[in-house]
C-alpha cells in the first residue's frame, strides 16, 4: 500500500484528515474533539506506533480545537506548522513537540514526504499539503478564497486531490448569513465555491491528463449540500466533454462522518 486518505470530519464545525502509508500515519488538523479523533484512528485501525505527526493548516478553531487536549493525551506526538501559524495559536495550546516548517520546503515524516504550500485565506499563514510515498501523491487544498497560481503546479500530479467546494454562490447570497460574512466567504481570502472547484478541475484536466480521484471537501452546512456540490462540478466538467468515471473519479466528503478509506 502506498498512500491512503480518510476524512474524520470536514467543514466549518471541524476538520481532521488521516493520510497513511504502509508504515506512517499523519493527521491533518485537529478541529474535532480528541475523542472523535481517537475513534477515527481506531475505526481505520491506525496504531499508536504508526501515528507520527499532526500537521496544522492554519489557526482557526475548526482546525485546532483539540490541539491542547490531544497534546496532553499524546505528548509524544510531533505537531507541525509554520511560524505564522504558531504565532497565531495561544501559547497554552502548544504541544511539547511543536515543529516549524517553511512553506515550500519539503520534509519527511517516517516514509512520507510532506510539502506545505501557501493558500489564500484570512489566517496568519495558511497552507495546503501534498504527501508523497512510493510514487503516489495525495494533496489537500481547502480554506482558500481562490487557487493561487503556484498551487496548480503543486497539485497537478496528485493521484488523490481533496478540494474545497464550500458553497453554492446563489444559496450563500440569498441565505441568512450577515452581509459581512457573505463578503468574507466570497472574497479572495474566503472559501472556494462549487463553481470555482469545477473550473479548477477543468484547468487541471486540461494541463495534465492522468487518472485521479477528487474528493470535494469542507462543504457548508448552510449554503451547500453534497448532491449540489457534486452535480455542479459534474455539469461544469461535462460541458467541456470531461466525464466522471473516465477522466476522473469524483466524490463528496460528508461533514461529520468518518469517510471511506481511499487508496492510491
Amino acid at each position: 500500500m502506498s498512500l491512503s486518505f480518510c476524512s474524520f470530519s470536514s467543514g466549518s464545525t471541524g476538520n481532521c484528515y488521516l493520510v497513511r502509508s504502509g508504515e506512517t500515519a499523519l493527521l491533518v488538523d485537529a478541529g474535532i474533539s480528541t475523542k472523535r479523533i481517537l475513534e477515527g484512528l481506531a475505526k481505520t485501525e491506525t496504531t499508536e506506533e504508526q501515528l507520527q505527526g499532526l500537521l496544522i493548516t492554519h489557526e482557526h478553531s475548526d482546525h485546532v480545537k483539540s490541539l491542547k487536549t490531544l497534546g496532553k493525551r499524546k505528548p509524544e506526538l510531533s505537531v507541525y506548522a509554520n511560524e505564522g501559524t504558531w504565532g497565531a495559536i495561544d501559547e497554552s495550546c502548544r504541544p511539547q513537540k511543536a515543529k516549524v516548517f517553511r512553506n515550500g520546503d519539503a520534509f519527511s515524516i517516517g516514509d512520507i514526504q510532506v510539502k506545505p504550500f501557501s493558500v489564500s485565506h484570512d489566517a496568519a499563514d495558511p497552507v495546503g499539503y501534498s504527501f508523497y510515498a512510493e510514487g503516489k501523491q495525495v494533496s489537500i487544498v481547502t480554506d482558500t478564497g481562490y487557487i493561487p497560481e503556484g498551487v496548480f503546479g503543486e497539485v497537478e500530479d496528485a493521484d488523490l486531490l481533496v478540494l474545497e467546494a464550500n458553497h453554492d454562490i446563489n444559496m450563500l447570497k440569498i441565505g441568512r448569513y450577515p452581509w459581512f460574512l457573505k463578503q468574507r466567504i466570497l472574497g479572495d481570502f474566503g472559501h472556494l465555491s462549487n463553481e470555482t472547484a469545477g473550473h479548477t478541475l477543468l484547468r487541471l484536466l486540461s494541463q495534465r491528463q492522468k487518472e485521479r480521484n477528487v474528493l470535494l471537501a469542507h462543504l457548508s452546512r448552510e449554503n451547500n449540500f453534497p448532491e449540489m456540490a457534486y452535480q455542479t462540478v459534474k455539469n461544469i466538467l461535462e460541458e467541456e466533454n470531461y466525464h466522471i468515471g473516465k477522466q476522473l473519479l469524483l466524490s463528496t466528503i460528508v461533514r461529520d462522518e468518518v469517510s471511506a478509506v481511499f487508496q492510491v
